[in-house]
């Protein structure tokens, strides 16, 4: 308990931070935290914040744990709106979940998959990582739906999303399940690919719903 009680103060003391604000009294007001001058003791005891006169700033220790929760948290957001289609207002639960319990492997590996996205759904940044830090050029995600993917190219189908569960049996039904290697051939009108020596096509709708990787 009293690790997220440090937690979200950090949260929001690099929130703060972004916005241009170290005022502690402003600190104070913003946080939920129902006894916040103990917290702002823990901060301070623990090496985490700095307090001068009226302000309240992160060390070089608190920013690196912010930067963390921060990354972890937003780069949660971007993962249940670009891949599980969640609106914007439902997501800051769960978000705050994960962000607690990722480690650092799988973080980078969340940024990998999502192609190192520089914003989150809301339009603030994602504290880079490692990982981003191999790449000088814009790099695309690992998994992208079907209709995202280049035309000529081989990939194989990582999972699939169908917003009916009657459409799973429709796919497996002609061989489109996770695993298949498939040669996307066209976009438009309609998405035409080939498995083998077959060619399909499929309603752009319901490609949607497919991710594929490039192999």
């Amino acid at each position: 308990m009293e690790k997220e009680r440090i937690d979200e103060a950090l949260e929001l003391l690099w929130v703060l931070a972004e916005e241009g604000h170290r005022d502690l009294k402003r600190f104070k007001l913003s946080s939920d935290d129902s006894d916040i001058e103990s917290l702002v003791g823990m901060l301070k005891g623990e090496g985490l914040a700095i307090l001068s006169d009226s302000e309240i700033s992160l060390t070089d220790k608190g920013a690196d744990l912010a930067k963390a929760l921060i990354r972890r948290h937003r780069l949660a957001e971007r993962l249940f709106t670009d891949i599980f289609d969640l609106p914007k207002n439902a997501i800051e639960e769960d978000a705050c979940k994960m962000e607690h319990i990722l480690s650092q492997e799988l973080t980078d590996s969340v940024c990998t998959f999502l192609g190192h996205p520089p914003l989150c759904p809301h339009d603030k940044p994602i504290p880079r990582g490692e990982c981003c830090k191999k790449y000088s050029v814009d790099i695309r995600p690992v998994v992208v739906r079907l209709p995202d993917f280049e035309v000529g190219q081989e990939g194989k189908i990582v999972f699939i999303t169908p917003a009916e569960a009657s459409r799973i049996g429709r796919l497996s039904s002609i061989g489109i399940i996770p695993g298949t290697i498939i040669r996307l051939l066209q976009r438009k009108p309609s998405i035409v690919l080939q498995m083998d020596e077959t060619t399909i096509a499929i309603d752009p709708e319901l490609a949607k719903e497919i991710f594929i990787k490039k192999v």
